[in-house]
Parts: C-alpha cells; structure tokens; sequence
C-alpha cells in the first residue's frame, strides 16, 4: 500500500481533524507515493526501536516525534537524531495522538484493561459508578496496569465513582465528577489544587496508562494488506529500590 492509502485508513478508523490545536498528528516523515508493506505500532520512538526494525518501515505511533516547528536540525540532539536516523533507513512516520485518544485509546483502556463499565464519556475522560475500596482498588490498578507503586492524593476509603484519562490529564480536573480521577503526570500544584477540592487523585503513569496504543490500533489494520507488528519503545522511566 501507499503511505497516503494508509493515511486516509487511518483518518476513516480516528479523524485527524479530531485532534487538538497544538497537536501535530498525521503523516511526519515520509514519501505519501511510497509503497508500505509492513508497519511498527508503538507508544513512541527511541534509537533502539529505530535500528532493529527494518528498513523502509512505516512506524504509526501515539506521540508525535515532531511537535512544534523545528529552527534547526542538531543531528547530535532528539529528535533531530531520530529523523536523521528515519531517513537514512528510508523510514517512515505516522503520529495519532489527540484524535485517538478521544476515539479510542481512553476508553479501551477503561474497559478492556481496567475492566470498568462506561457510564459517561466525553472526550478525553470516561466515568463509571462503582464502588471501591481504597486498598481493593490500588491493587486492582498495579495488577492491571502492571504497577510497582503509585501515588495517591486526597486518599478516600470509600469510592463510589472513578475517572480516567490516560497520559497527562490533570489540567481536566475542574470537569471531573468523581470521586477518584485516574491520570499520569501529576504535578506537585495539580495535587494541592485536588486536594482542596477533596479530588481523591492516582497516578496511573503516563506510559503505563498509554502502552496499550499499539494493540487497539491493530485491530483496525487486520483486513489491510500489511504486516503489523507492536514493538513499544522503552518507559524512560526505571524504579529502583
């Protein structure tokens, strides 16, 4: 298939359009007459993930690698390097991000991964009714989200009704009605504001809530003619004990 074939897919499966002003989603590196025959499906890019995979790959990833307009190219520097290194391999780039995230990525996550009943979505943020125990539910997260520790603000013993957005998303927290908000990327000034407005809050992760970008976008590329194959970077982030 052609890049541009692929493209359209995938504006058909979540509309570019959808994605937000400050986003850059769509075709970033790539010839849209060159011909595609097998696609890496991962959260993002690293140097890693770029030299073991094949030349002349399509890579379809959640962030893009380019986000503002570059003023220059320092090859010695990300993500300059990682683009010098596309082009030498004839590798092409495909970002979903906002638009995905509203289509589809929250909301697998809420109820395939987390095993939670929609019971309102708007957008970014899906909400169910459930009750929890504090303890039943940090176990329930690192189980499902594969979680060493997670960080809790305004704990609650009692929780009757739970949000998420997955990546950062606590800037949302003024248009969540919940008791418990479910986000990565917590700041230390978003947890002082969600405590004062008794917002009980968990860190879910930012990867950790997003890694799952890959095998939601497989399934819409089944009936293309196309090898795809999920193959996430690494979490920049380790714990150590």
């Amino acid at each position: 298939m052609k890049l541009q074939e692929i493209y359209n897919h995938l504006d058909k499966v979540s509309p570019f359009e959808l994605q937000e002003k400050w986003d850059n989603s769509g075709i970033l590196i790539g010839d849209r007459e060159s011909e595609i025959s097998k696609v890496v499906l991962s959260i993002d890019l690293d140097e890693e993930l770029l030299r073991n995979s094949d030349e002349g790959v399509l890579f379809i990833v959640h962030h893009p690698l380019i986000f503002s307009g570059l003023k220059s190219l320092d090859f010695a520097k990300y993500p300059a390097k990682l683009i010098k290194i596309m082009i030498e391999r004839n590798q092409s780039l495909i970002a979903m991000h906002t638009n995905f995230d509203k289509t589809h990525l929250n909301r697998y996550v809420f109820e395939e991964i987390l095993d939670f009943d929609v019971e309102y979505f708007e957008e970014y943020i899906c909400t169910t009714k459930k009750s929890w125990q504090l303890n039943d539910l940090i176990r329930h997260l690192k189980s499902r989200l594969d979680l060493e520790q997670v960080k809790v603000v305004n704990p609650k013993d009692e929780i009757a009704s739970i949000a998420l957005t997955t990546g950062s998303g606590a800037s949302m927290m003024d248009m969540i009605e919940a008791d418990c908000f479910l986000t990565g990327d917590i700041k230390y000034h978003d947890a002082i504001k969600a405590k004062e407005q008794n917002l009980m809050m968990i860190d879910v992760g930012h990867y950790e809530s997003e890694r799952f970008f890959g095998e939601v976008l497989k399934r819409e590329l089944e009936n293309l003619p196309l090898l795809a194959i999920i193959s996430n970077s690494k979490n920049p982030f380790y714990s150590l004990g």
